[in-house]
């Protein structure tokens, strides 16, 4: 989930365990937690594009990291903050660490929870940001450090937050259902053969729902909001992967398709190879738009393989934007 998100969840994840111990600093500590797993983006200062991309939702968004650090970190806050022991200082970093990969599980990008294994847990069921989650959970939060430590009115808008929040995600879940359902009726009534079949809510909503559908020579995708009447459209995007040609065969290009679950095309433009990752779908609302979420330039070097992630400019999130209210009031 976006920062804001995740140092409110950590706020209020922290209040819960120490609140009324500590008071407001646990607010403080908590907002702190929420945004240490997310240092792993740091990462790509330091190693290649595609090294960022396996670090990234890894190792701190783990289960072994908040155990590690919680009792490190418990430690060290114990040391000049004696209202609470070392063990409910531990306890209080764990669970404000812990909950941040949780919640981002039910992203698109997923997280390896339970790492070093290789596996990435992604429900897909929340858009990274998504205001019906974050700015309820927020206000509640607020009512809640106006409050005094012993207040039972604190505790009451702390858990009313937590409630609030969890109902949303739990909610979001049945919408996925319900849009997956649609998807795969669609599919039945135009005929379509598929293999397999994923779907995702649109950016900050849960009213829009995206599929991608694999086909032997083709990604199809399409759209379908619950104000809908017409039938689902689905696109084809074709695979290409022979335009990757030799390419195929290099270290990074094989660790993109596995990061990419095998939801990639490729393309070629003039001289140019580009690697499209379509699990994040397209910079558009409608599922013909043509620019891709993640696209990366594979540039052959002397000394290898150099993998740049094509930017993405403010003008497309405008676009996209103003496209996303009209597409969510059906078609």
């Amino acid at each position: 989930m976006d920062s804001l998100t995740q140092i409110v969840l950590g706020a209020a994840v922290g209040e819960a365990v120490l609140g009324k111990k500590v008071g407001n600093k646990t607010v403080l500590y908590g907002a702190i937690a929420g945004t240490i797993p997310d240092l792993d983006v740091l990462s790509r200062y330091f190693v290649d594009t595609v090294t960022a991309l396996e670090i990234h939702r890894g190792f701190t968004h783990s289960i072994v990291f908040s155990i590690v650090f919680g009792l490190l970190f418990g430690w060290l806050t114990s040391l000049w903050e004696k209202r609470a022991s070392w063990k409910q200082w531990s306890w209080f970093w764990f669970l404000c660490f812990v909950t941040h990969p949780l919640l981002d599980a039910h992203t698109t990008w997923g997280t390896q929870l339970f790492w070093p294994f290789d596996l990435r847990l992604a429900y897909k069921n929340i858009f990274v940001i998504d205001p019906l989650y974050t700015l309820p959970f927020l206000v509640f939060l607020v009512l809640t450090m106006f409050q005094k430590r012993t207040s039972a009115k604190r505790r009451t808008f702390n858990k009313l937050g937590l409630i609030v929040s969890s109902a949303y995600l739990a909610l979001t879940l049945v919408f996925k259902f319900i849009a997956f359902q649609k998807f795969e009726e669609g599919l039945k009534k135009q005929g379509i053969s598929y293999s397999e079949i994923e779907t995702r809510p649109s950016p900050m909503n849960t009213i829009l729902w995206y599929a991608n559908v694999m086909t032997e020579d083709a990604i199809l995708m399409g759209d379908w909001s619950f104000f809908d009447s017409k039938p689902i459209t689905f696109y084809p995007h074709p695979k290409n992967h022979e335009a990757l040609g030799t390419l195929k065969d290099k270290n990074k290009v094989q660790r993109l398709i596995a990061i990419s679950n095998g939801w990639y095309t490729a393309q070629r433009k003039e001289e140019d190879v580009y690697f499209n990752d379509l699990r994040f779908g397209l910079l558009g609302v409608n599922s013909d738009a043509k620019k891709y979420a993640f696209s990366y330039l594979l540039k052959p070097t002397e000394s290898g393989l150099e993998v740049v992630e094509e930017p993405r400019n403010r003008d497309d999130a405008a676009q996209l934007l103003g496209d996303l209210w009209e597409r969510i009031k059906g078609n």
